[in-house]
This record gives structure tokens, sequence and C-alpha cells, in this order.
């Protein structure tokens, strides 16, 4: 009876990992729909109230997010959304370039065993994206597609650093400016770059991987370049 009694108890470790859990999840929610702006300050306390949960969760929740960077410490202020920066969108996609063309030779190699119906698939998903009016959805298709790319590859440490990157554009800057370009061009030129990978074309999936990725950063950056200076130029 004793020892299940014991069983029956809540570890409190876990709770509180739980609780944790909760907290980062749900500000990763808020940041991706960008109820907190860059720069902002984030008041804990209003945050569990949010959330409706004690400040402590939240507060731990705050660190992880600051150690992936999306968030920084000032001592006696309190923590602060990390402000928008050209050089970091630039950083982003250009460390997205190396990884996602360094990886195309594994991702050919793995084609075989269900890689290629892996790929079709979500690229199938993606595409129907395209009427889709929700802007968030495209990112998230967007993103399931290219880390599919690292999936079929085999490379779990490769697909776990890009989702990283991921992270820190959709977590911290509008879909507006992500999306820049028509969604249909975004589906053309993934539609190239599957079908140069499923023809085994390393070379032209070099290409064309490294085309699409330099001109959305390319995009990204003139059009948040354009929204800087507006707001440091217009006086309401």
């Amino acid at each position: 009876m004793a020892k299940s009694r014991r069983s029956s108890r809540r570890d409190p470790s876990r709770s509180s990992q739980d609780h944790t859990g909760r907290a980062y999840q749900g500000i990763r929610q808020m940041l991706f729909f960008n109820e907190i702006t860059p720069g902002q300050k984030l008041h804990y306390r209003d945050l569990a109230e949010r959330l409706g949960m004690s400040p402590t969760p939240v507060a731990q929740a705050l660190k992880l997010l600051e150690f992936q960077g999306l968030v920084h410490h000032e001592p006696n202020r309190g923590y602060y959304l990390e402000p928008v920066r050209l050089e970091e969108v630039r950083e982003v996609y250009d460390l997205r370039e190396c990884l996602e063309v360094g990886l195309l030779p594994d991702v050919i190699a793995g084609l075989d065993g269900g890689g290629a119906e892996k790929l079709r698939q979500t690229f199938e998903c993606h595409a129907a994206t395209t009427r889709e009016r929700y802007l968030k959805r495209r990112l998230l298709a967007d993103m399931e597609l290219h880390l599919a790319f690292a999936t079929v590859a085999g490379r779990p440490l490769a697909r776990w650093m890009l989702r990283q990157l991921f992270d820190r554009l959709y977590l911290k800057y509008k879909a507006e400016i992500l999306f820049y370009r028509p969604m249909e061009t975004a589906e053309a030129e993934h539609r190239v770059i599957l079908d140069r990978v499923l023809a085994r074309d390393l070379e032209g999936a070099r290409e064309a991987m490294q085309s699409h990725i330099r001109s959305v950063r390319d995009h990204v950056i003139d059009d948040l370049q354009r929204s800087l200076e507006e707001k440091s130029t217009i006086v309401f």
C-alpha cells in the first residue's frame, strides 16, 4: 500500500518543468503572433496573469528564451525582447544558406526508403497554402518544407540548428516582412529545388537552394530597411 501511495504522488520537479514548459510555449505564441514587439519590456507578472499561472515558471521560461537569444536581461530593469537588427537577419539567412546547401548531398542520398515521398508530400502541403490567407500558416508550411530536407538527410542536429534559425526569424519579425514576395514565387522556387533533388542533380539543387535563400534574404532586408527608415522619418 505504501508503495502505491508513493507512486501516485506527483514529482514536484516534474510539475515545475511542466509549468515552465507551458509558460515557455505561451510566450512563444505571443511572440509568433507579434503580441510582443521588438524592444518591448517583458513584465513577467503581466505575462503570468495573461497565461493564468504564477510568476515563477514565467521567469524560468524567460531565462530559456534568453538562452536562445530572443530576449535579454538588464540588471535591475528586467527582460526585453531583442530589438530588430538588419545584421542579425542577414546572418540568419547566411547561416541557413551554409547549412541547407551543405545538407543537399545527404538529402539526395536519403531519397530512397521513403525520403522522396516525404519531400513530395511536404511540398504538396506547402503548395496548398498558396491560396491560404493566413500568413502565419504560410510561414509554418515554408518552415516545414525546409526542415523536411534536413529530416530526409538524416541529420537531426542540423535539423535542430535550422529550427533555431527559423525561431529567430518567426518569433521576432512580422510575417508581412518575411513574406514580402508573392507566395507563388516561393512555390515556384521550391518546386525547382525539389525537382532537381529528385533528379539527383546535386549541382542544380545547390544552385536553386542558394538562389532561393539569397533572394528571400535580399527582399526581407530591403523591406525591413524601408520600414526602419519610415519609422525614423515620420512623426505623427
